[in-house]
């Protein structure tokens, strides 16, 4: 097998992993809700700033970033209009699913794609390490996404490990994202530094529109921003490992 193919793999299995522990737990306080939330925004704010959009900059010129960046968001703001949002509701001490549809679901699992896709164009590029970076970001932001997903799916009295299945399935969709960017790119390697920048912007789009203010508001700020600088930092050493 390919290697990249299986790094793809893997990065897409995160989701799964991540909703593991909802076989042991059914509820997760705020505090800990927004430690997790704010720790996955900076590792997605290190990847695009750090990653991504410097890629793409190598490789092309800054009207095509701007493009590339302004298109992701876009998508992801239509995504948002045109598709139900579920918001999480909770009280001072614990996070409170909605017993409501699985259009949670199907929007998470959409904010897979563009993801995906960018797991993909980074191999493509043939650029060093920075398919691996990029694959090992978004891997880490998808353990608590996969999570959130199943604990809503039990929060609807689902079965835990159908919710576990589920879970893995927005993961699969991903990797075949991934593996449709991977091939795509292969055929048309001008469109890597729009894939590149694509995916900073939508990464971008979903920190500041859902992840940082999820974090804030609730009394937890000072330890959601801690967070949210630990993520950061974790995920710059990443890639000054790899280089």
């Amino acid at each position: 097998m390919d290697s990249n193919v299986l790094f793809m793999i893997l990065c897409a299995l995160t989701t799964g992993l991540g909703a593991l522990p909802v076989l042991l737990i059914r509820r997760i306080s705020h505090r800990q809700m927004d430690m997790i939330l704010a720790y996955t925004a900076g590792i997605m704010v290190a990847a695009s700033t750090y990653g991504l959009i410097p890629a793409s900059l190598k490789l092309t010129n800054l009207y095509v970033l701007c493009i590339g960046v302004l298109a992701g968001a876009l998508l992801l703001n239509l995504l948002e209009q045109f598709i139900p949002h579920v918001d999480v509701q909770h009280d001072r001490l614990q996070v409170l699913l909605p017993y409501q549809s699985f259009m949670m679901v199907i929007a998470m699992t959409l904010h897979n794609i563009p993801e995906g896709l960018s797991v993909g164009a980074s191999f493509a590029s043939e650029t060093e390490h920075l398919g691996a970076v990029v694959a090992l970001s978004i891997g880490l932001q998808n353990a608590p996404e996969g999570f959130l997903v199943a604990l809503f799916l039990i929060n609807q009295k689902v079965n835990r490990y159908f919710a576990l299945c589920l879970a893995l399935l927005t993961g699969f969709i991903e990797f075949i994202a991934s593996y449709i960017g991977y091939k795509l790119v292969n055929m048309a390697l001008f469109l890597v530094p729009y894939g590149l920048a694509f995916a900073a912007g939508a990464m971008l789009f979903i920190v500041y529109k859902e992840l940082i203010p999820e974090t804030h508001g609730h009394g937890y700020e000072r330890v959601a921003t801690f967070s949210f600088l630990l993520g950061l930092l974790s995920m710059i050493g990443l890639v000054e490992w790899f280089r």
